[in-house]
């Protein structure tokens, strides 16, 4: 996140005309992306790690190429996925990490998958070319929506029973995400400051004195 920060306001600056100190901006993005190549890797296993020098995994790694971290097709990316599918994968829907491997967060007992994560994982598949994969996961979590179309924060693997907060906005953006990737459409946009129309802030119009109000100091 900190890398996708800095990279986000570089871009702002170079893509869209908004300033700021975008050499600064653009040395602390790269400095980030190379020690998290260095000391987020493992190479052994050709994967990402959840956190440096610590071998467990997380499904917030599926997001590495979708934050333009690197590249889909680059081998560390494949092997992040793969890594966290078999990892991570319960009857075919994502955990977000195993407390068990040292992801402690400090809440007892297990969790259900997690089906943001799930739909993390459609797009990661599409990404490194699992197309298949990716359209069959798609439709195994569409068939979990309720009766009104809404889907809840976690699923019991085996039933497929909602669990956690329901309904969960956070579930039905990553199907709305992955829907839009399946058909080939972009959430990205290339127009400039002045196309996209950001207002400047305007300062707030100073209240109007009711009668009986009583007068300031200065008038």
């Amino acid at each position: 996140m900190a890398w996708a920060g800095f990279d986000r306001a570089v871009r702002a600056v170079q893509e869209h005309g908004l300033d700021g100190p975008v050499d600064r901006w653009r040395t602390i993005r790269d400095e980030i992306h190379r020690e998290v190549c260095e000391r987020g890797f493992d190479p052994a296993r050709n994967t990402f790690t959840q956190s440096y020098g610590h071998p467990a995994l997380d499904a917030a790694l599926l997001l590495i190429p979708r934050a333009g971290f690197l590249a889909w097709d680059d081998p560390r990316v494949v092997g992040t996925v793969e890594a966290v599918q078999r990892n991570l994968c319960v009857e075919g829907f994502m955990l977000r990490y195993r407390p068990e491997h040292g992801s402690d967060d400090g809440l007892p007992g297990p969790e259900g998958a997690f089906l943001a994560c799930s739909f993390w994982l459609v797009d990661a598949l599409w990404g490194i070319g699992r197309t298949d994969a990716a359209q069959q996961l798609f439709a195994r979590l569409l068939a979990l929506r309720n009766d009104v179309g809404l889907l809840a924060e976690e699923c019991d693997p085996a039933t497929g029973r909602h669990l956690g907060n329901t309904p969960q906005a956070f579930s039905l953006v990553g199907l709305v995400n992955s829907a839009r990737l399946l058909a080939g459409a972009t959430t990205r946009t290339s127009a400039s400051v002045d196309n996209q129309r950001i207002a400047k802030p305007r300062s707030a119009p100073r209240p109007r004195r009711r009668d009986g109000d009583r007068a300031s100091v200065d008038g």
